[in-house]
């Protein structure tokens, strides 16, 4: 049986197709400020957690930033001098068609639709794809990663949408993708196809049984698109590291689990609706509930905490506002270090397995 994704709050799949587009023994590694960055690409210089763990320490506590997305300068220009003075690396998911200008959309063609048709905008001109490539070039010279949100955001109501797509159809989603990566390479991009190690599908939505050979065939070490009831620690499933997004408690909507992305907490408040008077209520709701998210895994098994976003202003930006405000503070706490899906995945593979089992085994961490 074919087992979509989720849970998704009721309505937010259809309405995201619309949208144009994150105790036991001693704790572990000083983060924050106090380690260098990751190295540049040919530095060989790792930080100070990047080790294995000391017999009985705690691993540190990882935050991924991830941004669905990943094509606003606007966006870019405020999170890369950010993330650079609190030592935080981000991840960019992003969506391969704004690579493309819109003169060129009909080179695209989403698997069951016409050539030129996607749910969501092209790349514009040709100077703002090439201030997106100019964007993509800075973030991964300073230790970002880049990884794909496909192409076309076909979501539920969209048929057909990612969420009823096979192998075959999955696979040349990222023909294309990597093609367009490809192709913006002889215009300036420096994001090597190599260096894409991962990704998060739109919406949430797909078979994963469908997706993982696609991945796999692909050169594609990891998945950011199941959630979980609580923060868990990531899974090897069919060759493909599983980062699953949390669904949490949310203590402004009296306990409510929600999908800690913040589309889904605006569908959650008030059914994703413009209501300029609530701005600041919806970031201090995102702010605490991604603070309450951040101690339950710290006090507990320690498992890196997902941040799932997009690059925008919903709701007078009030949601961007909440994940960089949380950016500034957490990513400089010690024992907390704000990375890359790829940098979690190389310290996870020098540990010894029963010792990340015995985190991993551990139960979810929930937010009370």
């Amino acid at each position: 049986m074919t087992r979509r994704w989720g849970p998704i709050v009721t309505g937010v799949a259809l309405a995201l197709t619309f949208a144009v587009l994150v105790g036991l023994g001693t704790v572990g590694p000083a983060a924050g400020g106090d380690d260098p960055a990751p190295a540049a690409q040919g530095s060989a210089a790792p930080p100070s957690w990047m080790r294995k763990l000391r017999p009985g320490e705690k691993p540190p506590q990882f935050v991924l930033f991830s941004f669905d997305g990943a094509g606003s300068h606007e966006h870019w220009q405020r999170v890369l001098p950010l993330a650079e003075k609190v030592n935080a690396h981000v991840t960019g998911f992003l969506s391969g068609i704004y690579l493309l200008p819109d003169t060129r959309r009909g080179e695209y063609t989403g698997p069951g639709h016409a050539p030129g048709r996607a749910a969501i905008g092209f790349g514009g001109t040709e100077q703002e794809v090439a201030n997106r490539i100019a964007d993509l070039n800075d973030a991964v010279a300073r230790g970002h990663e880049i990884g794909t949100h496909y192409n076309g955001h076909f979501c539920s109501g969209n048929e057909p949408s990612g969420s009823r797509w096979s192998t075959a159809q999955w696979t040349a989603e990222l023909d294309q993708f990597f093609g367009f990566v490809r192709d913006a390479a002889t215009r300036g991009l420096l994001v090597a196809e190599n260096t894409i190690k991962g990704g998060r599908i739109p919406c949430l939505e797909g078979d994963f049984a469908a997706l993982a050979p696609a991945l796999a065939a692909h050169g594609l070490a990891y998945d950011s698109s199941l959630t979980s009831d609580g923060i868990t620690w990531p899974q090897l499933r069919d060759g493909i590291w599983q980062f699953r997004v949390p669904v949490v408690r949310v203590p402004a909507l009296a306990g409510k689990k929600v999908i800690m992305m913040d589309y889904n907490l605006w569908y959650s408040l008030n059914g994703a609706q413009e209501e300029p008077s609530r701005d600041k209520e919806f970031t201090a709701v995102t702010l605490d509930t991604y603070r309450a998210a951040y101690q339950a895994a710290l006090n507990t098994n320690r498992a890196p905490l997902t941040v799932g976003n997009h690059f925008n202003d919903w709701s007078g930006g009030a949601f961007s506002d909440a994940t960089e405000q949380f950016m500034a503070e957490v990513c400089v706490r010690e024992h907390t270090v704000c990375a890359t899906y790829a940098q979690v995945i190389k310290w996870m593979k020098l540990q010894d397995p029963e010792v990340l089992d015995t985190f991993r085994t551990m139960p979810p961490a929930q937010l009370t």
